[in-house]
């Protein structure tokens, strides 16, 4: 049975200065970022390129710096704790590359993979579909063979910035399921989205802002080199990509405001009720942090740890859901500044938090993955 190793990497000399290194970078780079609001920053991200803090562990010939997961992980828990816009790169370099070492041609890689290591091509991604919920076997949407390429037609639904990315790795279905197999007939494919045909409709959400989007495709035309890895085998490729995106950090450190603006609130001295809830707060996120290094080292291993990416999903999403309404209940109102900034930071999060869920696999489907490993369905 799978399990989790509650090591510390940071006892390593190269770890710390990794980390010395990224904190320095922030305190460098981060007051001077143009963040739109929704950290969606391109020079942001081309100063993350230009320090090597994209593509970490891709091969030096495509742009990449040849370095551990496990230092990846440093540079991404830093840069997403101190809030830095990286939004604009961020799919690419934690899932999209790694799909194109992995499943794509030479060609495609030298072409794309040092434009998302320079931190100037974004990716967005194309699983979920109107109408299928989180049963990736039930989509729709559809890839033709042609004499010449592809012919894509359907739609994705909650794609993230894809009014603002290049290309979309999208799961399309190319045979009907065999009776035996749900898994069978679906294959990825790589969609430039200024292709002729693609057309992107915004969604906003609860609390007003364009993030997701609805993304659709009238005869879009691909070339068969935009197929990636096995025709109708594509269900093992996305479970390995949601892997990549269920284990990293921001799964539980996307609402980390929350916490940062109740310490402020009740410092230097919060009564007991206040810092036994923010000791149990903290111990929870360090156990987070340990089971999200744990599918680092996994993968450094060559493994995929499709198990221990779900635990950390499943339970990061929760905690990342519940921590508003903890926050309030470890509180009273306090008229000033302080209150106010811990409010809007609370209500902001909480508009937010549905969202979550969506992200990288609902939880029926994340416990009915950890049910099926541990043989109990």
């Amino acid at each position: 049975m799978a399990y989790f190793h509650f090591d510390i990497p940071d006892s390593a000399d190269n770890i710390s200065a990794l980390r010395r290194e990224v904190r320095e970078f922030i305190s460098g780079e981060l007051p001077a970022a143009e963040d739109s609001g929704d950290g969606f920053c391109p020079g942001f991200s081309r100063k993350c390129g230009q320090t090597g803090f994209i593509g970490m562990t891709w091969p030096g010939k495509y742009g990449g710096q040849e370095r551990s997961y496990l230092e990846r992980h440093v540079v991404a828990e830093e840069l997403l704790a101190a809030g830095a816009p990286i939004r604009a790169h961020w799919v690419a370099d934690r899932q999209s590359g790694s799909m194109l070492l992995k499943y794509g041609s030479d060609e495609l890689c030298r072409k794309l993979l040092p434009q998302i290591a320079r931190g100037e091509c974004y990716f967005c991604i194309g699983m979920s579909e109107a109408n299928s919920g989180s049963d990736l076997f039930s989509i729709r949407s559809r890839a033709e063979k042609t004499s010449d390429g592809w012919l894509i037609n359907g739609s994705k639904l909650w794609t993230s910035h894809a009014h603002r990315t290049h290309y979309m790795i999208a799961l399309l279905r190319t045979s009907a399921p065999v009776k035996d197999n749900r898994r069978y007939g679906l294959t990825q494919f790589l969609i430039p989205m200024n292709a002729t045909g693609v057309t992107v409709r915004p969604i906003c959400n609860l609390a007003g802002e364009h993030d997701f989007n609805e993304v659709l495709f009238e005869n879009v035309q691909l070339p068969y080199s935009c197929m990636l890895g096995k025709i109708d085998e594509g269900w093992k490729q996305v479970t390995d990509e949601l892997i990549y995106e269920r284990s990293s950090p921001d799964r539980f450190l996307e609402t980390i405001s929350v916490l940062y603006e109740l310490i402020r609130l009740v410092e230097p001295r919060p009564d007991e009720r206040a810092a036994e809830g923010i000791g149990r707060l903290a111990a929870q996120l360090s156990t987070l942090r340990q089971m999200s290094i744990s599918t680092a080292a996994r993968l450094d291993q060559g493994r995929m740890p499709g198990m221990e990416a779900a635990i950390v999903k499943d339970l990061g999403t929760c905690w990342e859901q519940e921590l508003p309404s903890k926050a309030r209940e470890l509180v009273t109102f306090r008229p000033g500044e302080p209150y106010r900034a811990f409010d809007e930071t609370c209500r902001r999060t909480m508009l937010l938090a549905p969202k979550l869920t969506i992200q990288g696999g609902t939880t029926e489907v994340l416990r009915g993955i950890i049910a099926r490993e541990l043989g109990l369905r």
